[in-house]
């Protein structure tokens, strides 16, 4: 029978293989502009496969570090809010943790997302995981950004995002003057315009770019389990 371990080993090769499926679906529908349902079910599926990833690690570290718990319990891999949550839970699901092992108590703490910006993808990751589990698949909304670029020949490249900034008469982009209708520079031989737009679908309540999260938690998830090897 195979060992934790390699069950482990085996859902984040195969989340990689999904994410490059995704990935080419993702842009897809970024250039139809709508997300098709079976790409909603290749997330949800990538996302529970790595959460089951994160789940062995649970049992194993249980099993190795925390001879008094009891078998019966119900517990998970710990993605919780605030220090207090965490070592309260942490107590229950994973009892005597902080002196069989402290190090790997300290790791643990170390990845909850209210540590800052580098784990906050573990709070969204557990968020899209737990709404998914009510069988329904947390809607992405697409989100459409514009900025005008203008390059400035042996001077240099100046932008800005149309939406929060509006030019009225007599303003010049390197000494070219704004057209106020069209809030670019007059055509002009030393400049060149772009108008770039930026495309991106959002899970509901997580301001992060959808796929950019689905990479982070598949990276993420995979530095967890070869870190926590180190203890068991």
């Amino acid at each position: 029978m195979p060992s934790r371990e390699s069950e482990i080993n085996a859902l984040i090769k195969r989340t990689k293989t999904q994410y490059s499926d995704i990935k080419r679906k993702y842009d897809l529908s970024l250039a139809q502009q709508s997300l098709s349902q079976e790409l909603s079910i290749d997330i949800k599926n990538l996302c529970e496969n790595l959460r089951s990833a994160l789940d062995y690690l649970a049992h194993d570290i249980r099993e190795t570090h925390c001879p008094s718990a009891n078998k019966k319990d119900i517990f998970y891999f710990p993605i919780l809010p605030d220090t207090f949550q965490f070592r309260n839970k942490m107590s229950q699901w994973y009892p005597r943790l902080d002196t069989t092992c402290q190090d790997l108590w300290k790791y643990l703490e170390s990845v909850q997302p209210y540590q800052g910006k580098s784990t906050i993808w573990i709070q969204y990751f557990n968020q899209l995981n737990n709404e998914n589990k009510h069988d329904t698949l947390v809607p992405q909304t697409r989100s459409t950004k514009e900025r005008v670029s203008v390059n400035i020949h042996n001077v240099g490249r100046v932008d800005w995002d149309p939406a929060c900034v509006k030019f009225g008469q007599g303003v010049c982009i390197g000494g070219v003057p704004i057209d106020p209708s069209t809030q670019i520079p007059i055509p002009h031989p030393s400049q060149e315009v772009e108008r770039i737009i930026w495309v991106d679908f959002h899970f509901k309540d997580i301001p992060l770019s959808a796929i950019t999260l689905l990479r982070q938690s598949l990276d993420g998830v995979e530095r967890i389990a070869i870190d926590v090897r180190r203890w068991l």
